[in-house]
């Protein structure tokens, strides 16, 4: 069984230049819990999940990374790359800024197995599904659990 046989072919989407806001009334209105973006070629590049909308407690305080003072100079203790990327989501009004770019994805001609290698190696519970790089539907775990579930009942 392939993907293709499994996904939903018409997912709800997003842009990038679309609003913050308008994530959150689709996910509310779909009950979903998290959405692809694609750009105007219809290609996959991002995905907005609620794990994006929500700054966790370690993240929420958005303090300025530690540092000391050498010779006259700041030296960072942590990397200001994930400061950057807390405060870049934290203050985002358009998708572009707060969606996981480059997400991990699934060919719609690859195996339910190998989709749930994909979901359970990556901790994911749904992965766009694409062919030659443009959006064709989505897979959750659950669709993926319930086709390998019917596979073995059917055996």
């Amino acid at each position: 069984m392939k993907v293709r046989d499994i996904m939903d072919a018409e997912p709800v989407t997003v842009t990038p230049g679309d609003e913050v806001e308008h994530v959150l009334r689709l996910l509310r209105r779909h009950d979903l819990h998290g959405v692809p973006v694609v750009n105007d070629g219809g290609r996959c590049v991002g995905i907005v999940t609620e794990a994006d909308l929500i700054l966790t407690d370690e993240q929420g305080d958005l303090h300025l990374p530690h540092y000391i003072e050498l010779f006259g100079g700041v030296v960072y203790l942590e990397p200001l790359r994930r400061f950057e990327e807390r405060l870049r989501k934290a203050v985002a009004s358009k998708v572009g800024d707060m969606m996981t770019a480059d997400p991990v994805t699934v060919d719609a001609d690859a195996s339910v197995e190998a989709a749930a290698r994909i979901i359970a190696t990556r901790k994911h519970n749904r992965l766009p599904v694409v062919e030659h790089g443009r959006l064709v539907g989505v897979v959750t775990r659950v669709d993926v659990l319930e086709a390998l579930y019917g596979e073995r009942a059917a055996s």
